[in-house]
């Protein structure tokens, strides 16, 4: 893997609760400059300023970020509003209180609101992998599949229990096959672990030290 082809998997990402749009702006220059896929960037940054331009750059953002603990038509409205507003790709977290009680049909309509709200969107749906056992994160691969999602994303990067992991992947992705990818995010800070998160199944990494890791690859 080379340092053009890792940054083609790249969603260059700034969700920092205090980033301007100054910080957004630098953002997108980085992520052209680095060569990434898109940037992710918090939801009341959209629609961007007129005087922004994405270039071949995709626009993903948050949904429900970064606990998921929010009623899941909230979620569907963050979405719908964030694709009006120039969103190509929405990253929800799923609630994890419904993962912990085994309320599949709980679970099931969290992801399938979002879905159907923005149906000509990438959904990528985050299932907070360090959080879970085994048996969870196969059956939340297996609900995101079931209801249309494009991606099972690791992680926000925000929870103390932690980010990615290879395991994780590669469970993910051995749940989900060729139906779904897999985002590989959080604590992803160097060109090895990314590599072995490539590896392992993950398609697309979210990071945000994306030129620290380029930079330690060939």
């Amino acid at each position: 893997m080379t340092r053009d082809s890792v940054a083609r998997m790249v969603d260059h990402t700034l969700l920092k609760p205090e980033a301007t749009i100054d910080d957004v702006r630098a953002l997108i220059a980085e992520a052209q400059r680095l060569g990434a896929y898109s940037v992710c960037v918090s939801p009341s940054m959209l629609p961007l300023s007129e005087d922004i331009e994405l270039g071949d750059l995709k626009l993903a953002t948050v949904v429900g970020f970064p606990s998921g603990a929010v009623a899941s038509e909230v979620k569907a409205a963050e979405a719908a509003r964030a694709v009006a507003a120039g969103a190509d790709e929405i990253d929800m977290v799923i609630n994890l209180g419904y993962v912990k009680e085994a309320d599949w049909d709980a679970l099931e309509f969290d992801i399938a609101v979002v879905r159907d709200a923005i149906p000509f969107a990438v959904l990528k749906v985050i299932i907070e992998s360090a959080v879970l056992t085994d048996e969870e994160i196969v059956a939340c691969c297996e609900i995101a599949r079931g209801t249309g999602a494009n991606f099972v994303k690791t992680s926000t990067g925000f929870h103390p229990a932690g980010g990615a992991s290879v395991h994780a992947v590669a469970l993910m992705k051995k749940t989900v096959g060729d139906d779904v990818e897999v985002k590989a995010s959080g604590g992803i800070r160097d060109g090895k672990f990314a590599t072995e998160l490539i590896a392992a199944g993950a398609t697309r990494l979210g990071l945000s030290a994306t030129g620290v890791v380029l930079d330690s690859l060939p």
